[in-house]
């Protein structure tokens, strides 16, 4: 599966990074929504793990630019969030395209569960 994740805590992409590509994904992760947002234009993912909390160009930029431009529902994307986003903001979201939600810490045994599921639907 090829996946891309947009998270500026650095810590957390390579976590991913190990966890993916060992599990025979190919996993490519940048630190900033616009350099993610660029990539989802110029590329097609299987999966977008994306962080809402960043600075200057966060998840939700990311997600409302996506909107716009028509392609939220064509792309898988599972939200990242260690803030304090309400879970009626997250059922918005989802309402909206987004496929899901993965609160951090990051349990890996839900985030492998949450993209086999990705691929089902």
């Amino acid at each position: 599966m090829k996946i891309l994740g947009i998270d500026d805590n650095i810590d957390i992409n390579e976590l991913l990074d190990t966890v993916l590509n060992g599990s025979g994904h190919n996993f490519i992760y940048v630190k900033n929504g616009i350099e993610g947002l660029r990539l989802i234009h110029e590329k097609k993912f299987d999966v977008v793990l994306l962080d809402l909390a960043m600075p200057e160009f966060s998840g939700f930029d990311v997600i409302n630019s996506l909107l716009k431009d028509g392609l939220l529902t064509k792309q898988k994307i599972i939200l990242f969030t260690a803030s304090s986003v309400l879970d009626s903001e997250i059922e918005e979201l989802i309402k909206k395209g987004v496929h899901s939600c993965i609160r951090k810490p990051v349990d890996i045994d839900l985030l492998l569960e949450k993209l086999e599921q990705s691929q089902q639907v």
